[in-house]
């Protein structure tokens, strides 16, 4: 959890964001989390009364802060979707709680922040241009289940999760196009598989929104891992990701997901090269 406040920090310490760029994230209004999570779940969140089977799966112990920070998780994003739709690009420094189902909560995850902004955005409800369709893109090293499965019969949504083959979940879900990546991929041999999937899936989806989420734990040195990509892998992973969504003009929301490397600290460094890739192509873009 530390790794959050010190992302904030170094992004600022750094000179990559300034400080008057970064705003409070609102909390989640519930009839935009019922439009993707089932109602019985939403109030048992919201209450306390989950079950004990419920809470262990999700990975954290209930408490009134766990409420708080989950509606701010999702509405954070939702505030970057909106500001996205108006200005190119936004992002989350927190939010790619992609195990959340319909109907529980996992891995971390409570609320699916990603679909809840999805959904939003394809029914109009953020006071922003209109979306048709819109683009999931999905690099945590660990599947977004919980989104595949959301958006399992949903056409205007298209799923990408490039991911460890051997990792958390054990049981998949079907996303709309999976990569999947054995244990020890290296720098190259990720970056050969994710060109082809992003050209495809930008393709297929044909997308008017896209979603990045950006986890960095196939970081070597992460412990929940099992990839072995350098920093500079990752970050030439989040520049063509991010490269290819804007050079075709689309609104780009950034959230961040896994990271768990120990010392923490290289976490927090790939996640501020995440945004050090946005800063600069958007810099780019501006000249």
């Amino acid at each position: 959890m530390a790794k959050y406040a010190a992302l904030r920090r170094v992004l600022i310490e750094r000179g990559v964001l300034r400080a008057d760029e970064l705003h409070a994230a609102p909390p989640a209004p519930v009839e935009a989390l019922l439009a993707v999570h089932a109602p019985e779940y939403v109030r048992d969140v919201l209450e306390g009364t989950l079950s004990a089977t419920a809470v262990t799966r999700l990975g954290f112990p209930w408490s009134p802060a766990l409420v708080v920070r989950s509606l701010a998780s999702v509405g954070g994003t939702l505030a970057a979707t909106r500001a996205a739709l108006r200005d190119g690009l936004a992002g989350n420094l927190a939010g790619g709680t992609h195990h959340a189902h319909r109907d529980f909560g996992a891995g971390y995850c409570v609320f699916n922040d990603i679909a809840v902004a999805a959904r939003a955005a394809l029914d109009g409800r953020l006071d922003a241009p209109a979306v048709r369709r819109v683009l999931i893109v999905d690099l945590d090293v660990h599947q977004g289940d919980g989104t595949a499965a959301l958006f399992a019969d949903e056409p205007a949504v298209f799923t990408l999760s490039l991911h460890g083959a051997r990792n958390f979940p054990a049981r998949k879900q079907r996303s709309d196009l999976d990569v999947e990546l054995p244990d020890g991929t290296g720098d190259e041999a990720y970056l050969d598989a994710l060109a082809p999937a992003l050209a495809a899936a930008l393709e297929r989806a044909a997308p008017d929104l896209v979603f990045y989420q950006g986890g960095v734990d196939p970081l070597a040195a992460d412990r929940l891992g099992r990839l072995a990509l350098t920093h500079a892998g990752l970050r030439a992973r989040d520049a063509l990701a991010l490269r290819e969504a804007r050079r075709r003009g689309l609104p780009l929301v950034l959230t961040l997901g896994g990271g768990y490397a120990d010392p923490i600290e290289a976490s927090v460094e790939a996640h501020v090269n995440t945004y050090r890739e946005a800063k600069a192509l958007e810099l780019h873009a501006a000249r």
